[in-house]
Parts: structure tokens; C-alpha cells; sequence
């Protein structure tokens, strides 16, 4: 039988917001991942190791940190952690995505990014995450549960996921709004 984490792509979620500011002011701010920490739900900022900043081939050392109450039934890393990212595309005013590296430094098919669209008085960002094949670390988290639990863990997963870039589109409305 095949494993639900398997199945390509593993989560597939965008998410968009109306932003009053014109799409190369969203741009400047959402493709400064240092300053991360001040709408995402998990990334608390971090610093560019490698690279141009926020240029192809930039990589970006991000500091996360994660609450018990996260899916908290799975065996996720809790407390703080660093993951390395590249960036894969890098076009002001409209597109700034960054693929997640493994502890390796290889790449992994995990990339969020931004979409920003002229829109009315301002713009549209999206936000938007896809994972193709599971990365190492979702293999590390599910290796010891059964199917049924890593079907719960892949469906709650989801779900943290949708809310997280919800609460990431509300939180960067507000930065670049006021």
C-alpha cells in the first residue's frame, strides 16, 4: 500500500490579501526575510548567509520557533530551530520565492514564495506554499506512526498551514498598511 506521504504534492495552499500599496512597495517589504519575525506565525527572522540579498541563489538562514500546542499530539521539532533556504525567483513588484534546503544543503521540493498583482488602489499578494514530494524532515516526523495517523498529521498539518498563511497575509497588511 502506498503512504500518504507519498502522494506529490504533499500540500498545495496559497492564500491572498488587498494590499493598499503599489506592488513594488509590498515587494521590498516581503522580500526582506530578515524581518520575517514580524508576520509569520513560526519564522522569528534570521540573516542572509550566502549571496546577494533577496537575489537568485541568496541563502537565507531563518530562525523558527514552534509552540507545544502545535499538532500537538505529533512528534514535532519544538522550541527553536534553523532551516536554510535559497531563493529561486526574485522579480520586483511581482514574484519572490525561497526553496528549503536540507541539513545537507540540497534542495527539497518545499518552496513558499509571494505573487503580488496590481490591483485597484494597490495589490494583491499571494502566498503560497508547495511540497512535492515529502522533505526529509516530514519522513523524520512520520517514520513512527501508522497510516491513519499520518493521514490526521498531513490533514492537521494542512490545516496549520492554511491558517499560517492567513495569519502571515493579515499580519504584513498591517505592517505596510500603517
Amino acid at each position: 500500500m502506498t503512504s500518504i506521504i507519498d502522494k506529490s504534492p504533499l500540500f498545495e495552499l496559497s492564500a491572498d490579501i488587498h494590499i493598499e500599496a503599489t506592488a513594488e512597495e509590498i515587494y521590498d517589504v516581503v522580500s526582506d526575510l530578515r524581518r520575517s519575525g514580524e508576520w509569520s506565525p513560526e519564522c522569528q527572522g534570521g540573516e542572509w548567509i550566502s549571496g546577494e540579498p533577496a537575489t537568485v541563489g541568496a541563502v537565507f538562514r531563518g530562525e523558527n520557533l514552534r509552540s507545544e500546542d502545535v499538532v500537538a499530539w505529533a512528534p514535532l521539532v519544538r522550541g527553536t530551530w534553523y532551516t536554510d533556504a535559497r531563493v529561486v525567483a526574485a522579480e520586483p513588484g511581482r514574484s519572490f520565492r525561497w526553496m528549503m534546503l536540507s541539513h545537507a544543503g540540497a534542495d527539497q521540493e518545499s518552496v513558499w514564495g509571494f505573487g503580488i498583482e496590481p490591483a485597484g488602489r494597490g495589490a494583491v499578494l499571494t502566498h503560497h506554499f508547495r511540497m512535492g514530494t515529502a522533505t526529509a524532515g516530514i519522513h523524520k516526523i512520520v517514520a513512527d506512526l501508522d497510516e491513519t495517523e499520518r493521514a490526521k498529521f498531513v490533514e492537521e498539518w494542512t490545516s496549520k498551514l492554511a491558517q499560517d498563511l492567513d495569519a502571515t497575509l493579515q499580519r504584513i497588511k498591517k505592517v505596510i498598511e500603517s
